[in-house]
């Protein structure tokens, strides 16, 4: 058993005074958009945010609970383009990476260069746009919501790949080579099941982007059908704010009770807490894939 020594004892005390400061000013942040959420809009607009809800009000909720026919359906539709988008991504991420660590596969080096070239430059947004309008022909569909983020980035890409080269031993995969089993068999079997933390890293980077995404809605959907969660608030809270930038061209609409300030933080509140339920699950994979992911062994 060892015994602290006065120094470590005033690191360790230290450390976890910056954690706790740290830790508040993430948490600080949140607790303050619930809270001002449930106020009264003349109180936050009067007198701004509070820690607790001086007048307590419902009133940007029940706006929300209001359109919930289209809240509801447009948080089916960001579930599904979310758990399609990611489980494809993690699937196409991962082969692609595999492919990448073998070195008797004739062209390796090209794909390598090329994705990273995609690190350094894009087309652009307008033949993005024209390539998945009339060519892939996406518009007011899913897949709209779903190609443009599919493999995220080249950085994911390498990540994985750098994790596969370094954590997964060669001679594991020879060995199960010569004994008969295929690419895909190796690969199933044994190497998807022993990237778990990388995996669920990036499959938590690929969920929190399409469920924060919204960009691409507005660039390929046009349906009220086909809005996410994120295109259906941004609307919401666009719509409210002409309504009150355009009260006197209103024709004498009533408009007082109709919250501004506030549906902003519930829309907010709204739309991040599937994150915040979903996120301490894959914490403890998040950190560890990163750290392996990021050094090549």
């Amino acid at each position: 058993m060892t015994i602290a020594t006065r120094e470590e004892k005033v690191v360790s005390a230290l450390a976890h005074i910056i954690m706790i400061l740290f830790s508040a000013m993430a948490v600080i942040p949140f607790w303050l958009l619930i809270a001002a959420s449930f106020s009264s809009e003349t109180y936050a607009t009067k007198y701004g945010y509070k820690f607790l809800p001086q007048e307590l009000s419902l009133s940007a909720y029940e706006y929300l609970f209001k359109q919930g026919g289209q809240i509801g359906m447009a948080y089916l539709i960001t579930v599904i383009v979310t758990v399609i988008g990611t489980t494809v991504g993690i699937l196409a991420i991962s082969l692609l990476a595999y492919g990448l660590v073998q070195k008797d596969i004739p062209g390796v080096k090209v794909v390598f260069i090329l994705i990273l070239v995609t690190m350094l430059f894009n087309g652009g947004l307008v033949p993005q746009y024209l390539i998945y309008t009339n060519t892939l022909h996406v518009k007011n569909t899913l897949f709209g919501l779903i190609l443009p983020n599919l493999l995220m980035s080249g950085f994911t890409v390498i990540l994985v790949k750098n994790y596969f080269q370094s954590n997964i031993p060669g001679e594991m995969l020879e060995a199960a080579e010569i004994d008969g089993a295929g690419q895909f068999n190796i690969f199933f079997r044994l190497v998807f099941p022993l990237s778990t933390p990388i995996l669920a890293t990036v499959g938590l980077m690929a969920a929190v982007s399409y469920w924060n995404d919204w960009t691409n809605g507005l660039y390929y959907i046009t349906d009220h059908n086909l809005y996410s969660l994120q295109q259906l608030l941004n609307e919401m809270n666009n719509n409210i704010q002409y309504l009150a930038n355009n009260a006197s061209n209103l024709g004498g609409a009533d408009i007082s009770n109709l919250p501004s300030v506030t549906i902003r933080l519930a829309i907010a509140v709204v739309a991040i807490v599937p994150i915040m339920v979903i996120y301490p699950f894959f914490q403890k994979y998040f950190a560890k894939g990163i750290t392996m992911g990021s050094v090549k062994g």
